[in-house]
């Protein structure tokens, strides 16, 4: 497998790696990826990651949202380089859980299942960990108890 160049998808505004399955044909099938394709994938396997609690669009972005199948790439940014990919995702930890691992293993699971699906090398993942959720029974304790003082 060989990628032949990243471009720009027409109309989409979205940079694409383009893999062609026989390196020593220059012209034949061949296959197009979208960087946004890359963020699903990212955003599906954080979903499943205990403590990980959410993804959020960033500092300037606002809130966090809760991991969700309308927004999967939400606080995901992808970048292809000839055949690597680098990975850059805004999460939110769940509060008590151990960051560092719930962070190795999303990585872990990001990096094997975008290699897996696509064929490209992930260079690098890099996790920025924007916020904790504190879970509602915590935050209506505390609220009950500021109402009661």
């Amino acid at each position: 497998m060989v990628v032949e160049k990243k471009g720009k998808i027409a109309g989409a505004g979205a940079e694409e790696a383009v893999i062609k399955a026989d390196p020593t044909k220059k012209a034949g099938d061949s296959i197009r990826i979208s960087t946004e394709v890359i963020a699903v994938i990212a955003g599906i396997v954080s979903s499943d990651i205990p403590g990980i609690a959410g993804m959020s669009g960033g500092v300037v972005g606002g809130i966090a949202e809760k991991l969700g199948r309308r927004d999967l790439t939400k606080g995901i940014k992808v970048r292809i380089d000839e055949d690597k990919v680098t990975i850059d995702l805004n999460v939110i930890a769940d509060y008590g859980t151990s960051i560092v691992d719930a962070t190795d293993k999303l990585k872990k699971e990001i990096r094997n299942n975008v290699e897996k699906s696509t064929g490209l090398k992930v260079e690098a993942i890099n996790i920025n960990v924007l916020g904790i959720e504190v879970p509602k029974e915590d935050e209506e304790e505390k609220s009950a108890g500021k109402k009661e003082a």
